[in-house]
């Protein structure tokens, strides 16, 4: 059963949608008892950092979220913010994060290496170059998803880093994997067939 997080932030019916189109089993988990049923778990986002951790913190999900992936190594895959989330600290807030992967969320740069102006957000179409092909990447060819965000993940590890995305001239990780742990900066659920099949992959882990 794939379970998506409904702590009031995401789009989660998009997600919702996608999974009953692949006839894949789906449910919403809006506490703890629901959460608790969830073979693989979806943690979407929209918005800031602080935000998303409060809002999560005050669904009453955060105990048993972090029980489900740290200590029975459910699979869990963060969407946007909720990628963000799964670092330790975010350039954008004050509030701790998950710190599920040793990383931490920085602001892209306001400018590139000739002082030219960045534009942000990054929102739109951008290619995604995967560096492993086997789970997430899998079928997923001349893979192009939908970004929307001004910060980006940077985990300490190099070797968790699943594909990287170039916007403006700065190189940073658009997906990463720490065991059975996931995360993607952009939208599967608004890029068209690259996101349905990524989606399926990652039910079929």
């Amino acid at each position: 059963m794939i379970t998506i997080v409904d702590y009031g932030l995401g789009n989660i019916q998009a997600f919702t949608n996608i999974y009953k189109r692949l006839d894949i089993p789906v449910s919403v988990a809006s506490t703890p008892d629901d959460l608790a049923k969830a073979d693989k778990i979806i943690l979407p986002g929209v918005g800031s950092f602080d935000w998303a951790m409060a809002s999560l913190d005050n669904s009453g999900m955060r105990e048993c979220l972090d029980d489900l992936v740290l200590n029975q190594g459910r699979p869990v895959i963060g969407i946007c913010v909720g990628m963000q989330m799964m670092a330790k600290r975010s350039d954008e807030g004050t509030l701790p994060g998950l710190g599920w992967i040793e990383a931490e969320v920085k602001r892209f740069n306001p400018t590139d290496q000739d002082g030219n102006r960045i534009l942000l957000p990054h929102m739109g179409w951008n290619d995604v170059t995967p560096l492993d092909t086997e789970d997430l990447f899998r079928e997923v060819k001349d893979a192009r998803f939908y970004f929307l965000h001004s910060y980006f993940f940077l985990p300490f590890n190099q070797e968790e880093i699943l594909a990287i995305t170039e916007y403006q001239g700065q190189r940073f990780a658009s997906a990463v994997r720490s065991g059975a742990i996931y995360g993607v900066q952009f939208h599967p659920e608004k890029s068209h067939q690259w996101g349905i099949t990524l989606l399926k992959n990652f039910a079929e882990l």
